[in-house]
């Protein structure tokens, strides 16, 4: 199959973003010709949403994410021919613990991730960072896993060991949540997103139309997009937004919602 790979990157404006896109769409061509899986790196919402997107434009092929756990943000993304089962696809990410003695050190996820990239590992080979009171749990690609081991050996000067951890000894990270209660008039995208993210529907629409937000990790440009429970809202630097439930109509006529934003 032959790729019209200009109808996938000509609507793009950010350099960055079409450079991903052609190195994903660079995996599709070799996932239909060789029918083997291939995985993406490590991406955040906002940019996994954007290959996911293209990707659901393209015949003959599935895909997954999946992060080292459940609620992970950074994914990688399996793309896999579509006649293969997601259960038979390895997304090949180790978990890491790095741990030290950081009882009279206060560290947090920058100290973590500047060690990492200090040793010139990209940010991309590295998942989710969860900080613990022994120091930090690491979802990794599994080929920086040795480099990690052998040269990792400090964060802010506290001698640290790393080694492989289980799923089962992974420290889910304890997610704030802020619910907000409300209404809108409809239950378009600005209406909601302006309302979860606390600015104007004005403001939030240019993000939207800047393909700056995401529903379920898919980018979106249009501002009367429907929504409904279930869905969640991402936007670069500002989290996330949950629509919890939908209640119904008010006496007003305007429509009851609960929102959850997660900080």
């Amino acid at each position: 199959m032959k790729l019209n790979r200009q109808s996938f990157l000509n609507h793009l404006n950010d350099p960055e973003e079409k450079a991903l896109l052609a190195k994903v769409l660079d995996s599709v061509e070799r996932v239909l010709k060789q029918h083997c899986p291939i995985i993406t790196n490590f991406y955040d919402p906002y940019h996994t949403g954007l290959i996911i997107s293209m990707l659901e434009r393209i015949p003959d092929l599935d895909f997954a994410t999946f992060g080292g756990y459940d609620a992970a943000e950074r994914v990688r993304t399996a793309i896999f021919p579509s006649y293969l089962d997601e259960s038979e696809v390895d997304f090949r990410i180790s978990l890491l613990a790095v741990e030290g003695n950081f009882k009279l050190v206060k560290v947090n996820h920058r100290d973590f991730l500047g060690s990492i990239l200090g040793l010139g590992i990209k940010r991309e080979l590295i998942g989710d960072l969860i900080v613990t009171e022994e120091g930090c749990q690491v979802a990794a690609t599994e080929e920086v896993v040795a480099y990690l081991r052998a040269n990792l050996t400090k964060v802010h000067k506290v001698k640290v060991e790393v080694r492989e951890i289980t799923p089962a000894e992974l420290t889910l990270p304890d997610l704030k949540v802020k619910e907000i209660n409300t209404t809108v008039a409809s239950l378009r995208l600005d209406a909601i997103a302006a309302a979860g993210f606390g600015t104007s529907r004005s403001r939030i629409a240019r993000e939207i139309l800047s393909e700056k937000l995401s529903i379920n990790w898919q980018s979106c440009s249009d501002v009367a997009a429907q929504l409904k429970a279930g869905d969640i809202l991402s936007m670069r630097g500002r989290g996330r937004v949950e629509v919890a439930e939908v209640k119904g109509n008010t006496k007003s006529g305007r429509i009851g919602i609960v929102l959850k934003r997660y900080l």
